[in-house]
């Protein structure tokens, strides 16, 4: 068994033919990705899927039933006749892809009201928004219960060289000598205004400590998950990533770089406490937190992800929030800045997300000062090896590119 679950159960599901004997649950890849994050403890305190009352304080209070802080509902959810099949006391088992994957008991049956749930968390019912199109498509019925791992995820080909579980992240941070430990999260690959907030970030969670020596941390986490065409392939970030630091940008002594399995919600501010907290569970001490922080559209304003913590107590977090405004490179100074140090507003060069896509997809080298020619070599040699020609998630990449785990079978 893996993670925190129960011995009594675990023990008897060893075999396939015990696991076999459960009623048997095919998952969709963004439960199974719950599924492993629960498990491996990146989303503590849960130990499952929430119950009613759960998900009730959840949506109404961004809070736990034990006072606990929790933004998002985490839920389980069957169809009629699955449901139907499946009793209150009940083992479970989880398919992924037709192999075994975990076990859950089955705590509580339970229906909610999804629009109710989609307009607190999101802040509307649009269908447009990509979180609330999700949640109005759960089905008819949730059930909570603990989950246990049964089958150890093994990680491919690039994955496998960035997957830590947070146990491995707080024993890194020791290895490393690490005090503080700054989160960077990301979903894209690097241009230098990223580069910049990362350093900025270090400065900002090493204050207090001597800065001859490396006792603070960057740590950059990508998230993996669902993607949406036009986002950049998985592959291409990490190796990106990875590329910014082997070239000498930022130091291997001050920088380590993995990836968390979830489906973005963009949540805005909700979504932003829920990164925090992931982070804490993996032995960070800050956050890095820049404008439209797991944003989409114009649902939220662009630092309302900022905002949200200065309603919550101090004492709910033990990570510090770093906030860093948006960037641009200034040719009059001659370095990156934002718009509290710099006046040069009708000479700034914003680093356009549109701009730096249409010049990659002209297969234009950038300029040095908006992404590393080593990121950029980088980012095409991913293009032709992982993303079929491009760099950008295609329907060809969504339905031919290779599976991020396999699961083995139990003998």
């Amino acid at each position: 068994m893996i993670g925190h679950g129960k011995i009594e159960i675990s023990e008897r599901i060893t075999k396939i033919n015990d696991f076999k004997e459960l009623k048997l649950v095919e998952v969709k890849r963004q439960l199974a990705h719950e599924i492993i994050s629960i498990s491996y403890g990146f989303l503590s305190p849960l130990r499952g899927f929430m119950n009613y009352e759960e998900v009730d304080n959840v949506v109404e209070e961004m809070r736990l039933p034990n006072g606990v802080l929790w933004p998002i509902p985490i839920v389980l959810d069957l169809n009629e006749s699955e449901a139907e099949e499946v009793k209150e006391g009940d083992v479970i088992g989880f398919t992924y892809m037709g192999k075994p994957l975990a076990v859950m008991r089955v705590e509580e049956k339970f229906s909610y009201d999804k629009g109710k749930m989609a307009e607190k968390v999101y802040k509307t019912r649009d269908v447009k928004h990509p979180g609330v199109k999700r949640t109005l498509s759960y089905k008819e019925k949730f059930v909570s219960g603990e989950v246990y791992l049964v089958n150890v995820p093994k990680f491919t080909s690039v994955y496998s060289d960035f997957w830590l579980t947070p146990r491995q992240h707080r024993e890194l941070f020791e290895r490393m000598g690490w005090k503080k430990v700054v989160a960077f999260q990301t979903r894209n690959v690097p241009h230098t205004g990223h580069e910049y907030l990362m350093k900025f970030a270090w400065f900002a969670a090493n204050d207090g400590l001597r800065v001859d020596e490396p006792r603070t941390g960057i740590l950059v986490n990508v998230v993996i998950g669902e993607k949406r065409i036009g986002d950049y392939i998985d592959e291409a970030i990490l190796l990106t990533h990875k590329a910014l630091v082997d070239a000498g940008y930022i130091s291997k002594r001050v920088h380590k770089l993995s990836f968390t399995l979830w489906d973005m919600r963009y949540a805005g501010p909700r979504e932003a406490l829920l990164h925090a907290i992931i982070r804490t569970n993996l032995g960070c001490t800050h956050h890095v937190f820049g404008r439209d922080h797991a944003g989409v559209g114009n649902y939220y304003s662009p630092y309302e992800a900022h905002e949200i913590f200065s309603k919550i107590n101090e004492d709910d977090l033990l990570i510090k929030p770093v906030f860093i405004r948006e960037n641009y490179y200034c040719p009059k100074c001659g370095t990156i800045e934002n718009d509290i140090l710099c006046d040069h507003d009708s000479d700034k060069q914003e680093f356009s997300g549109s701009l730096i896509r249409s010049i990659i997809l002209d297969e234009v080298r950038p300029t040095k000062m908006v992404m590393r020619p080593e990121v950029y070599d980088v980012l095409m040699e991913s293009a032709k090896k992982y993303g079929f020609g491009t760099p950008f998630v295609t329907e060809e990449y969504l339905n031919r590119r290779e599976s991020i785990f396999e699961l083995g079978d139990l003998q």
